[in-house]
């Protein structure tokens, strides 16, 4: 039988001696961790997200008729399909009056989506709906409406998106509308706080 040949073993670090090794000279030896004592007394810190103060009361302040809804591209689409006039459901919805508002990306993205779209668009250019200009770039709609709601509490996130609402649902004291059995809804869920989202 002859030898029989080893593979090769690639990318083999070299040994290195450990920092603990007694062969070591005591100066070059790597000291052991001192483990501090926890002092009972001491007070304990926890970084909390810091909430605005208009979230303590029963729920959001900032939110009231008339209200100022924030409308999503599939939302438009979907009130469509469903044969629904955006305006009229919602204030049937929320028993008020409803400023339906539209950001510039929400508006660039229904124009990309071309001629398949022309009624979405010609909705979305209705001049009940107010218009609220961007200045980010790109035209990525769900960014934008997150951003904006993050920053101003006074909107409520009219969309059908999973994506979207699961990032909304992560700001508290912002309802979302939805569109379920040909009728708008709005979701109410507790926050962290304690306070009903709506």
């Amino acid at each position: 039988q002859g030898k029989q040949k080893k593979a090769r073993k690639y990318a083999v670090m070299k040994r290195m001696i450990s920092l603990r090794d007694q062969r070591l000279n005591e100066k070059d030896r790597a000291k052991a961790p001192v483990k501090k004592k926890e002092d009972p007394s001491a007070i304990k810190e926890r970084e909390v997200p810091q909430h605005p103060s208009c979230l303590f009361f029963q729920y959001n302040t900032q939110l009231g008729p008339p209200y100022h809804i924030l409308v999503d591209t599939n939302f438009i689409n979907f009130s469509i399909k469903a044969k629904l006039d955006l305006v009229q459901s919602m204030m049937d919805c929320l028993y008020a009056k409803c400023i339906p508002c539209i950001t510039d990306c929400v508006m660039g993205e229904i124009e990309k989506l071309g001629q398949k779209y022309r009624v979405a668009l010609r909705i979305a250019k209705d001049p009940r709906f107010e218009r609220l200009p961007c200045m980010h770039k790109g035209t990525y709609a769900d960014d934008c409406l997150v951003q904006r709601v993050t920053q101003h509490k006074c909107y409520i996130v009219a969309t059908v998106d999973k994506e979207l609402k699961r990032r909304i649902r992560k700001i508290p004291g912002v309802p979302i509308m939805y569109i379920s059995r040909h009728r708008y809804n709005i979701e109410r869920m507790p926050d962290d706080y304690g306070a009903p989202r709506f």
